[in-house]
């Protein structure tokens, strides 16, 4: 795996974000706006909640679906959240923004040394950090791409737990430029704490067999849950054939995809094969 090289700008927000971290006021500011609107349009349910440590250092493992997945992971918690960005993200008066609520930049594609040092840095002062193991969104509502293993890593190298996350209903979150009236769901899971004697070429087990197949389970759990109006109907009698067939079909649709590049690669290479078959018309 390529080691990646951070520009001048990204070398200054690791700074930043190492040194200063999170703006208080604009973080407040911007999570409490955040929950009203949020909370008001996606009736987000939490689940979970008590494994969420009340302090000290923890990493956050949840599966990602939409850019929004990180602020339903901020207001689902009264923690301040720091989280890995794509670096492309922080650049521009909107990078600033997301610089002072707590994101750093990850570059992707290559081993990114930067980011890692400053995740450590981060948990090592007693914060949380949230590590998205698929790398980019996945769009697909039945399926979860294979994990990459960064958040065992710094599990490991910190002592930091890990606390699975899975998010439902955040895939295909938008209709042209207005997002769909949508229930988010969001829970946490048990910790996973590593051990002293665990390695860093543990990792793979760490995430393999303990992280991702909880979150498997648990995203495909959240997807056969009835709505409140579907469980109401239920309840008296009414649909509660379509409920259990939307359970069994939720469950047995929940694929484990192979690891996804990220997107800007794949749609890089689909331009590339469209330009293909374009040419090879002529």
């Amino acid at each position: 795996m390529s080691v990646t090289t951070p520009t001048t700008a990204e070398a200054r927000a690791h700074a930043y974000a190492r040194e200063r971290g999170v703006s208080r006021r604009l973080y407040s500011a911007v999570r409490g706006l955040a929950a009203v609107v949020l909370r008001g349009w996606f009736r987000i349910k939490v689940t979970g909640a008590e494994h969420f440590p009340r302090e000290g250092p923890a990493i956050i493992a949840p599966n990602h679906k939409n850019f929004l997945d990180p602020f339903f992971i901020g207001i689902a918690t009264r923690r301040h959240v720091r989280y890995m960005a794509k670096a492309e993200l922080l650049k521009g008066g909107g990078g600033w923004v997301l610089l002072r609520l707590g994101a750093f930049p990850v570059r992707r594609g290559g081993g990114d040394a930067e980011a890692m040092e400053t995740a450590r840095a981060i948990l090592n002062a007693g914060e949380v950090v949230v590590v998205f193991p698929e790398g980019t969104r996945v769009e697909a509502a039945d399926a979860i791409g294979s994990p990459h293993h960064g958040a065992g890593r710094l599990a490991i190298e910190t002592g930091a737990p890990i606390v699975p996350a899975a998010i439902t209903g955040t895939s295909h979150l938008w209709r042209g430029a207005l997002p769909r009236i949508k229930r988010v769901q969001i829970a946490f899971l048990p910790a996973v704490v590593p051990q002293p004697s665990q390695q860093p070429d543990d990792v793979s087990g760490l995430i393999d067999e303990l992280v991702w197949p909880a979150v498997r389970e648990e995203y495909g759990r959240l997807r056969a849950s009835p709505g409140v109006i579907a469980a109401g109907l239920a309840a008296v009698g009414v649909g509660g054939g379509i409920v259990a067939r939307r359970r069994r079909a939720a469950r047995q649709q929940t694929r484990l995809l192979d690891r996804i590049e990220p997107r800007r690669l794949r749609h890089r290479k689909a331009k590339r094969r469209l330009l293909g078959r374009v040419r090879g018309r002529r």
